[in-house]
């Protein structure tokens, strides 16, 4: 059993020295509570935002990403971050980043699916590939927030032998409805964990929290409320292979009629 922190933060503040002090702190309480990983919302340090000036961004091995290293390695536990990522010759990538108890970085995952009702696919690149990682035992995979309504990438990941999805997101308050249905159900029809790690807070108080995990069955196991705050949960590999044989249904999919019926589409 890996146990796991969700920092629920306000993202936006202007001034990311700032963020990171929090994190810093809230990352030594995790650690007190015995979690192996502390994960954190969608650009939390920054503030999201789907427009971004041009030159924005950092490599992988910038200051934020050193930030993140040097905390973790500081405590002794694992960081989930997530940042703007530049690449050389393209658009940059909406990243969330995996920081090991040493520091060291253990995945990186560019986000997929790009909210283009807010113009995300015109000021970013988007990624495509899986990330995965391995801590206490379990397999974790990463998604960032839009992503969620994607049932192909998290059916991917089943596939890929994840055991507990980790999502960081700045999903707002007006459809925080959708966040709740989609986190459970997620999570029941892939048999494994989903965390959704949410914002609170931020301009105009666009974000309400309401951070998430469910466990393999899509019940709920923490919910955050509407303020800062951190949320411990327990991963157990043993309850998603129980669950996994129980009620078969990746086992039992019909991959190879899919395919030809897609193709008659």
């Amino acid at each position: 059993m890996t146990r796991i922190a969700l920092a629920q933060v306000a993202g936006g503040n202007p001034d990311p020295s700032g963020m990171l002090e929090l994190a810093g702190t809230l990352i030594e309480e995790a650690a007190a509570a015995g979690a192996s990983l502390v994960c954190f919302p969608e650009q939390f340090a920054t503030g999201w935002s789907p427009k971004i000036p041009p030159g924005a961004g950092e490599p992988l091995d910038g200051p934020l990403a050193a930030a993140f290293s040097r905390i973790a390695r500081e405590n002794g536990i694992a960081v989930a971050g997530s940042l703007i990522e530049a690449r050389e010759g393209e658009l940059p990538r909406n990243t969330a980043v995996v920081f090991g108890a040493d520091g060291a970085l253990l995945a990186a995952y560019a986000k997929i699916h790009l909210f283009s009702p807010d113009g995300e696919d015109r000021y970013y690149t988007a990624g495509d590939r899986l990330a995965t990682f391995t801590l206490g035992g379990v397999t974790f995979g990463l998604a960032v927030c839009y992503d969620l309504r994607f049932p192909e990438l998290f059916r991917i990941y089943a596939l890929a032998g994840v055991e507990c999805m980790l999502v960081p997101a700045a999903w707002p308050c007006c459809r925080l409805r959708h966040w709740e249905t989609l986190i459970p159900a997620r999570a029941l029809e892939n048999r494994y964990y989903v965390a959704g790690i949410n914002t609170a807070g931020g301009p105009g108080g666009a974000y309400c929290g309401g951070s998430l995990a469910a466990d393999p069955d899509g019940t709920l196991i923490a919910r955050g409320g509407t303020g800062g705050e951190i949320l411990v949960v327990d991963i157990d590999p043993v309850t998603v292979r129980e669950a996994r044989s129980s009620l078969p249904t990746l086992s039992d999919r019909r991959s190879d009629l899919y395919h030809r019926l897609l193709s008659k589409l």
